[in-house]
């Protein structure tokens, strides 16, 4: 591969990586509070949410367009547009793997017993210690799926990213866009080589995901 090749796969490793480290954080609280919560918007904001796992790409990049351009409300706001750019990657990104995180963290949630929660709380145990101690403990291979989840998901985007990225080299060409434009120039063999990096990272996190799956939950 080319230094152009492998700077493609830094950015996407980097922003599988960023998109973990950030998307977990905040998708917890709303993970949580949907595994405990029965009220009549539940459903809308679980189908909201899962909303991207069925929207095709196009769609969804043509409204964080509209979302993330220069007459969005982040202009609105008198934020800069960050489109075309990695935070406008990252941005997308945050947003299209978003179930992916979600998933396995409120199935999980959803499997804890109040009454450990109850008890913890009857010990007055502060929340971050009845979160550390009680519902990490337990969910604790549901965030190493999801992390796996969101990471592999977002190595291989193409359509979100080169909507909002476009193809900018060191800058927002990812991997997938690289591959699409060697594949336009004919460039078969360095195509080849990126794909079958792809295909061999893809199959080492599937088996990471059977042996997750099959692993006990902590409590």
């Amino acid at each position: 591969m080319s230094d152009a090749d492998l700077l493609a796969f830094g950015l996407s490793l980097k922003l599988a990586l960023l998109c973990c480290v950030l998307l977990i954080p905040l998708v917890s609280p709303l993970a949580w509070w949907l595994s405990r919560r029965q009220h009549m918007g539940k459903q809308l904001v679980l189908a909201i949410s899962f909303l991207p796992l069925i929207l095709p790409p196009t769609v969804l990049g043509f409204y964080l367009l509209l979302l993330l351009g220069p007459h969005g409300p982040l202009h609105m706001l008198g934020l800069n547009s960050v489109l075309f750019s990695f935070e406008g990657l990252l941005i997308a990104s945050l947003i299209y793997s978003l179930p992916f995180a979600l998933q396995p963290l409120l199935s999980s949630f959803s499997m804890i017993e109040p009454h450990y929660i109850q008890a913890a709380q009857n010990l007055r145990a502060k929340p971050w210690q009845i979160f550390s101690r009680v519902i990490f403990p337990f969910s604790r291979r549901a965030y190493l799926l999801a992390a796996l989840l969101v990471f592999t998901h977002t190595l291989g985007e193409f359509g979100v990213v080169l909507m909002i990225g476009g193809n900018i080299p060191g800058q927002t060409q990812v991997v997938s866009v690289a591959i699409f434009e060697k594949v336009e120039n004919l460039q078969y063999a360095s195509a080849h080589v990126m794909s079958l990096t792809l295909v061999v990272l893809s199959l080492l996190g599937l088996l990471l995901l059977q042996r997750l799956k099959h692993a006990r939950p902590a409590l």
